[in-house]
C-alpha cells in the first residue's frame, strides 16, 4: 500500500458546504453501525449514518456471511440443545428476522451452533429499525477526510456524486470494519500479527439442490464431514480442480432448496497474502474468488448427493472480509484473554465463539467448551484521539483474539456499547477514555444484554 495515502485531515473547516452540525455521526452501517445509530437515536440524539452502499449490512450482507457467529456457547456434548448466552441488541434485530422468516432455528456448527439469515431481509430489517428510531441515512456516501482540532475529532468530509460536503458532529463512531475514520486522521493501527491478516472468502449461494438427499449425505452438521474433505482432495489430484481449501462449510438457508456455501481461500495469483485496504488487491480478490465459486459448485455437482442440478444463484457483492486494521485502544484483547476465557467487570460483551482463523492452508478451530469470555469497554477506544470511538471488526485486538471477537453477534453488541457511550460522553461532557465500562455495561443490561 506503499502507492497510496490514507491521511487525509483539516486542522481548520475546510472551504466546502456544511451538510449538520449533529449529535452523533457513524460511519458504516454494518452490524455494529446499525446497532450503534439506533441505539444513539433511540437515546434521544440527532444521529446519522454514512454508507458506502445502497443498503445496510456489511460483510454480514455485501460480504454475503450470511451468518449470525457467536450467540451460542460450545460444547463436547453432541446432544445438547443451543445455549444462548449473547442477548441485547443483536436477540432484537434476529427477533425481527424471524418475524419475516428471514432467519433460520440453531444450525450445527462443529461444537456449537449459528442461525443463517436472509440477506434481502437482514437489510429491510435495518432500514426500518433506522427509520423508526429516527436515524437519518446517507447511503452511495463515503468518507474522504476527517476535521481535527489537535487530537479531537470536530467532523468528517464526504463525498458522493453530489460532490463534497462537511458533517460535523460532537461524537463520530468509526463503525467502517476497516477504522477508516482513525487511519484518515493518521492515528495508530496495525494489520494483525506483524501486518499477516486472515484470508479473505468469496461466499455463495446455491439453488436447485435436493435437500432431503443433500441432507442424508452430508448431515446437518454445516463443517463438512471428512468424506466430504476426503472428495476434495481426491478431486484436485484428478488434475480436475484445482480447490485450495478443503474443509468447507455448508448452510442450508431459509429458501427452499438453497444452500450458502463458505469454500473460498483467496491468495493472491503469486500465493501473497491479500489485505483488501489495498484496492489492487480486493480486485485480485474478487476476481479470483468468483472464479473459485464456479470450481467448487462444479465439485458439489459431480461429488455431493442432492447438488447435481444445482446452480450458483450469486456471490458476494463484495469478498468476505475476516481482517483488516485494528486499532491500538486503551485496551487490547489478548489472545491468553480468549483461551483463558477470562471475565470482565467492564464487559460490553460475551463471546462464546471459538477462535476461527483463516491464516495459511487450513483453518484453525480453538473451541471454548462450555464458557466464554467478556470483552472489555476499553478496546473500543482509540489510545490517542477524543470525540471518537471504534465498532466492529476493528477493535483493540491480538491477532487470534479477533479471529474470535469480529464474528456478527459480536459486533452487534460492540455497536450497542458505542451508541451509548456516545450518549453517554455527550451528556457528562466526558471522553470517552473516562467513562466506566461497567456504566455501560448496566445500560446494556436495561437493554437486555447479558453481562
Amino acid at each position: 500500500m506503499k502507492n497510496w495515502n490514507i491521511i487525509n485531515r483539516y486542522e481548520e473547516l475546510p472551504d466546502l458546504p456544511v451538510l449538520v452540525d449533529i449529535d452523533v455521526l457513524v460511519i458504516g452501517a454494518g452490524a455494529a453501525g446499525v446497532a450503534a445509530a439506533e441505539t444513539a437515536a433511540n437515546m434521544g440524539k440527532n444521529t446519522w449514518i454514512v454508507e458506502n452502499y445502497g443498503f445496510c449490512g456489511g460483510a454480514a450482507v455485501a460480504g454475503l456471511s450470511g451468518t449470525i457467529c457467536g450467540m451460542f456457547k460450545a460444547t463436547d456434548n453432541a446432544d445438547a440443545e443451543p445455549e444462548q448466552v449473547v442477548y441485547g441488541f443483536t436477540e432484537r434485530f434476529r427477533q425481527e428476522l424471524l418475524k419475516r422468516n428471514g432467519v433460520t432455528e440453531p444450525q450445527r456448527y462443529g461444537k456449537t451452533f449459528t442461525v443463517t439469515h436472509d440477506p434481502l431481509v437482514w437489510r429491510e430489517v435495518a432500514d426500518d429499525m433506522l427509520e423508526k428510531s429516527g436515524v437519518n441515512v446517507l447511503f452511495h456516501t463515503s468518507v474522504i477526510g476527517v476535521i481535527m482540532d489537535k487530537d479531537a475529532f470536530k467532523g468528517v468530509i464526504i463525498a458522493s456524486n453530489a460532490g463534497q460536503s462537511v458533517i460535523l458532529a460532537k461524537r463520530i463512531i468509526d463503525a467502517s470494519g476497516d477504522a477508516a475514520v482513525i487511519a484518515r486522521a493518521g492515528m495508530d493501527y496495525y494489520f494483525g500479527d506483524n501486518g499477516r491478516i486472515q484470508n479473505p472468502t468469496m461466499f455463495f449461494r446455491i439453488a436447485g439442490v435436493d435437500m432431503a438427499k443433500y441432507l442424508d449425505y452430508y448431515g446437518h452438521d454445516t463443517i463438512c464431514p471428512p468424506k466430504v474433505t476426503a472428495d476434495i482432495l481426491a478431486a484436485n489430484k484428478s488434475g480436475q480442480y484445482n480447490l485450495p481449501r478443503h474443509k468447507i462449510w455448508i448452510f442450508p438457508t431459509t429458501r427452499p432448496n438453497e444452500l450458502m456455501i463458505n469454500a473460498t481461500r483467496l491468495a493472491g495469483q503469486d500465493g501473497r497474502m491479500l489485505n483488501v485496504i489495498d484496492p489492487q488487491d480486493f480486485t485480485e480478490a474478487e476476481i479470483l474468488g468468483r472464479r473459485q465459486v464456479r470450481d467448487y459448485a462444479r465439485f458439489l455437482n459431480e461429488f455431493v448427493p442432492g447438488c447435481e442440478d444445482a446452480y450458483v444463484v450469486d456471490t458476494g457483492v463484495e469478498v468476505g472480509i475476516r481482517q483488516t486494521r485494528s486499532i491500538v485502544g486503551i485496551e487490547t484483547l489478548s489472545n491468553e484473554d480468549v483461551i483463558h476465557c477470562r471475565k470482565r467487570g467492564d464487559s460490553i460483551c460475551r463471546t462464546p465463539w471459538p477462535i476461527e482463523l483463516h491464516s495459511g492452508d487450513k483453518p484453525k478451530l480453538h473451541w471454548l467448551l462450555d464458557d466464554y469470555y467478556d470483552v472489555p469497554f476499553g478496546t473500543l477506544v482509540p489510545i490517542i484521539g477524543e470525540n471518537i470511538i471504534v465498532a466492529g471488526r476493528c477493535l483493540s485486538a491480538e491477532h487470534e483474539a479477533l479471529a474470535s471477537a469480529r464474528v456478527t453477534a459480536q459486533c452487534f453488541e460492540y455497536g450497542h456499547a458505542a451508541g451509548i457511550a456516545a450518549v453517554k460522553s455527550i451528556n457528562e461532557s466526558k471522553r470517552f477514555r473516562d467513562l466506566k465500562g461497567e456504566d455501560i455495561s448496566l445500560i446494556m443490561r436495561e437493554n437486555g444484554s447479558r453481562l
